[in-house]
């Protein structure tokens, strides 16, 4: 029997990203649509292996998952810790504001709380921010965005810094507004164990063709037809 692609991620609601899961364990978003992809491409049946922020990388290193494919942007403090696939997204950073709160840029962030996931390309961009006090959320929770989401929603916190495709479904919200994008040109990419270097070179071999042949861009554009398709040529994301 072939053996699944282990695949580790949290289970809430980031749409378009992914959904909570179906009672049958379904999946449904652009990074469930990648691992499908990527498991098809290796002749694997796909497994989601479902753990808090926090544990999904350490989940991995001890190998009780093959690869994070769960928001994982490329800093030098993860890559201290798995080894990185070629990316299978770009995304920007954008700030949300309460809605009626005119904030524009970060200069008016300026002695106001700016939640941010801990050890995050977010938090690392909201401590730019000179004068705005970085209020940092423990990966630990089940469901972290939705905690900022109410912490700014009760005033708990004046902002949210996170990537910008996490805050496309909230365009229509009556309690938010987003402020203003920074373009940081994020890559997100697969985490795998550094004692792993055949999974590595498997997933990234499987990404890079689903990239080169269209598959890829498919997703992206059913999943994220708001945002700008990052690999524009063949071969893209190498």
């Amino acid at each position: 029997m072939t053996a699944p692609l282990r695949l580790a991620c949290i289970d809430s609601e980031a749409a378009p990203l992914f959904h909570l899961s179906g009672p049958d364990g379904s999946r449904r978003g652009y990074e469930p649509a990648v691992g499908e992809l990527l498991a098809a491409e290796l002749g694997r049946p796909l497994r989601w292996v479902y753990l808090p922020w926090a544990e999904m990388i350490p989940a991995v290193r001890r190998g009780a998952a093959d690869a994070v494919l769960c928001g994982q942007g490329i800093t030098p403090d993860r890559s201290a810790l798995v080894d990185f696939t070629r990316p299978y997204a770009v995304f920007h950073e954008s700030v949300l504001v309460r809605r009626g709160d005119e904030v524009s840029g970060p200069e008016q962030l300026r002695g106001r709380r700016v939640a941010a996931i801990a050890g995050s390309t977010n938090m690392a961009l909201a401590q730019t921010f000179d004068g705005a006090v970085p209020v940092p959320f423990g990966g630990g929770s089940d469901d972290v965005f939705a905690e900022m989401l109410a912490a700014l929603r009760t005033g708990e916190v004046d902002a949210v810094v996170d990537d910008d495709v996490v805050f496309v479904p909230l365009g229509g919200d009556p309690d938010f507004a987003l402020a203003f994008t920074v373009r940081t040109g994020n890559r997100w990419a697969l985490g795998v164990a550094k004692d792993r270097p055949g999974t590595l070179a498997a997933l990234d071999g499987a990404l890079g063709r689903v990239i080169a042949d269209g598959r890829l861009a498919a997703a992206w554009t059913a999943w994220l037809p708001a945002l700008a398709y990052p690999f524009a040529d063949p071969g893209a994301g190498g």
